[in-house]
């Protein structure tokens, strides 16, 4: 089972993420695509670079990533998502997508709790915030706090 991945995002934030990928998984660059969604292009050019980059990974399941929820990016992307063949993640981050990428050939369901798993566990507190402004003993959901 080999999935696409397509990250549709705020421009340069989608290609960015592949070039960022595509330097540990330099071989499977035709595997992944990204469509930088301009800040004031009609909603017709993005929905027509997305329907492109679609033909273009000529997979036959595919796994969508965006930035934002309730963004355009996001809103075309919901325009591409049948649940089915492709699947959406909003919140994309290089871990996510590095995870997408090391397990990209599992059913396109694992590779979804796959890439899900790589996001969460790619946030950490690394430092302390001074204690001036640091939520009193909240962390973030799905956050690990240093130990």
């Amino acid at each position: 089972m080999n999935n696409g991945i397509l990250i549709i995002a705020h421009a340069p934030l989608a290609s960015a993420l592949r070039s960022g990928v595509l330097h540990v998984f330099s071989e499977n660059a035709s595997q992944i695509a990204a469509v930088d969604v301009q800040a004031h292009a009609p909603k017709e050019v993005s929905r027509a670079a997305i329907a492109s980059a679609f033909t273009a990974l000529a997979r036959p399941n595919m796994l969508l990533l965006t930035d934002i929820v309730g963004a355009t990016p996001y809103s075309l992307a919901r325009e591409f998502s049948n649940g089915a063949t492709s699947q959406l993640i909003a919140g994309v981050n290089l871990p996510m997508l590095m995870r997408a990428m090391t397990y990209r050939n599992e059913s396109l369901d694992s590779l979804v709790q796959r890439a899900l798993q790589g996001g969460v566990n790619g946030i950490e507190l690394v430092s302390p915030l001074p204690s001036a402004i640091a939520p009193a003993s909240k962390t973030f959901a799905g956050a690990r706090a240093p130990s």
